[in-house]
């Protein structure tokens, strides 16, 4: 978000009345604390929308808002300003007036030099407007379809290219140093990176690579190559992560940072070796992500009073559940950047750091050096914490210190993997904890999926039938049908598909949430010898928990997702 000056915005939201000096004064000190823009901090506290923030800026400096989902991009005049300057100077040109001006989609319409510089090399008059990331995320994905389309042949001729580079070099690493090989490398980066994929897997068959792009939470192939050039990139990987080059036989993990134009991705790499060859899967997290508010994760007020209620508390076990790739780190990022105050003392021991926190102290898992969740955990108790976030509990040592670090006077985050909330009290059982430390310690269980969302651009309403209806609540899973009373809306909403989702009619993920808040009615269950996980569930819908699938229905009745993509996701 572009500088305005606080005690200017401050001004203007105190005579609109939406919050007063001493909430404006607290994001500001944070803002400060954290090095970040005070209008980020209020909108992830809540207090202000972004989408009113922007109104108020665009207001104050007297230009319109870009809308670019809604007034579009002419890729004609997209093209008279090159992808390299306009991502360096975050402005995108999207139409032209009758009268010849042009009009220009910027992050800061104030940046008189780029205007003034602008003006000068294209001759002509221009009219700025003000950008959110959105925007400029959708005008600068019209940059990469041209890259798009052609992609295959640019990976064509590179791999003939590193083909021809490798032929005859057997050292190793002489092949990843070769120009052909790293360009392929680089080109595939760039391409995974303007589609939003989160993750390159490099899948060894018999006889050929297979790459695929996991993009919204969807595995898709991209392309296959020769078995011949794969171990120079192989090779080229490995380099890049810092991993040993001639060890084939061994998993091996890195990490290491890419850049392409202005966006940089940290990459973590795992290697494994397969039957036909070491098999390669690249994450790819954004280097500048800021932690996201729970209401951006897709949490409803019901979810953020609750969480909120609970991390107050000076003591006890937080747990976020679900499967890998859910979101879940993500969610106590979220949690952590709300904790994140002065007078409290955060230690974080995780594997890997996916997101570093200005004044929290994040330890990495480090195996060689002795240093596991258990033993860095015992280490962390010495350092006089306030607040503990474990990256996973993943055995027993580690779930036995957690429970008596929370017992001690310590507020201690983690994960789980369970399928939903309630199991994560027989999953610590099962890890040995006594259920009289469960129920003196657990204060709240959140568990978690993502779900991809509904493209704006071409969302469209339809009508359900009473047969369709009736149809997909036959598709709700036996045990959710009969514990609660789940109605089908009669209106839903889809995406068509269009050049904006590829297709797909999709763009972009947000989480549906469960949330099982333990009461002293729970406590006596959980210590009760004939506790059972119907009995659990039970209790927490007494109590109006909302299930994942209720809390999927809703955001499918307000046209965030589809009622197909929650179901999907249940199953899964």
């Amino acid at each position: 978000m572009i500088q305005i000056q606080p005690e200017q915005l401050k001004t203007i939201l105190l005579q609109q009345g939406i919050i007063n000096a001493q909430q404006f004064d607290d994001a500001l000190e944070q803002a400060k604390r954290m090095g970040q823009n005070v209008g980020d901090v209020m909108v992830a506290r809540g207090l202000v929308t972004d989408d009113y923030l922007y109104n108020i800026i665009a207001a104050h400096l007297g230009v319109e808002r870009a809308n670019l989902n809604t007034r579009g991009v002419d890729q004609k005049i997209l093209h008279l300003v090159d992808e390299k300057f306009a991502k360096e100077r975050n402005v995108i040109p999207f139409s032209r007036d009758a009268d010849g001006t042009l009009n220009l989609a910027m992050e800061d319409p104030s940046d008189l030099p780029t205007l003034e510089f602008l003006e000068k090399r294209l001759k002509t008059k221009i009219r700025p407007f003000l950008a959110t990331p959105d925007d400029m995320a959708k005008g600068f994905s019209f940059y990469g379809k041209a890259m798009t389309e052609d992609f295959k042949n640019i990976l064509e001729k590179g791999v003939e290219k590193s083909l021809r580079a490798s032929k005859g070099i057997e050292d190793e690493a002489e092949a990843a140093s070769q120009v052909p090989i790293v360009e392929l490398v680089n080109n595939l980066f760039s391409y995974a990176m303007s589609l939003n994929a989160s993750d390159i897997h490099w899948e060894v068959l018999e006889t050929e690579i297979l790459i695929r792009f996991r993009i919204d939470g969807i595995l898709l192939e991209i392309i296959r190559i020769p078995k011949e050039v794969y171990a120079a990139i192989l090779a080229r990987i490995k380099l890049l992560s810092a991993l040993k080059i001639d060890e084939h036989n061994k998993p091996q993990d890195g990490r290491f940072r890419f850049k392409s134009g202005q966006e940089v991705v940290d990459v973590r790499v795992s290697i494994i070796p397969t039957l036909y060859g070491e098999k390669i899967v690249l994450r790819l997290l954004a280097a500048s992500q800021r932690p996201l508010s729970l209401a951006e994760l897709g949490m409803m007020s019901d979810h953020v009073e609750a969480i909120e209620r609970n991390i107050k508390k000076t003591f006890g076990m937080v747990l976020v559940t679900g499967p890998t790739g859910s979101g879940k780190t993500t969610t106590l990022y979220s949690i952590l950047s709300i904790l994140n105050k002065p007078g409290v003392n955060i230690i974080t021991i995780e594997d890997p750091i996916e997101y570093n926190i200005k004044y929290i102290n994040q330890v990495q898992i480090n195996p060689v050096a002795g240093i596991t969740f258990a033993s860095g955990l015992r280490s962390i108790l010495r350092q006089d914490p306030n607040i503990i976030m474990v990256g996973e509990i993943r055995d027993e040592e580690t779930a036995d210190i957690s429970v008596h670090s929370a017992l001690t006077g310590h507020l201690v985050l983690s994960t789980l993997h369970t399928n939903d909330a309630v199991t994560a009290v027989p999953r610590l059982i099962d890890m040995h904890i006594q259920p009289f430390l469960i129920s003196a310690v657990l204060n709240m269980v959140l568990a978690q999926r993502l779900v991809r969302k509904i493209c704006l651009d071409c969302i469209e309403s339809y009508q359900l039938s009473d047969e369709m209806r009736a149809s997909l609540k036959k598709q709700i899973p036996e045990e959710l049908a009969t514990r609660t009373n789940i109605e089908i809306p009669k209106t839903l909403y889809r995406g068509k598909g269009c050049k904006s989702c590829g297709g797909t009619g999709y763009k972009g993920r947000v989480g549906i949430f469960e949330l099982f808040d333990v009461t002293d009615d729970t406590r006596k269950i959980i210590n009760d010898e004939g506790m059972t996980l119907d009995k659990l569930m039970n209790d927490a819908i007494s109590h109006n928990m909302v299930t994942m699938f209720e809390d999927g229905l809703r955001k499918a009745a307000l046209g965030v997702t589809t009622i197909e993509e929650v179901l999907r996701v249940i199953r899964d």
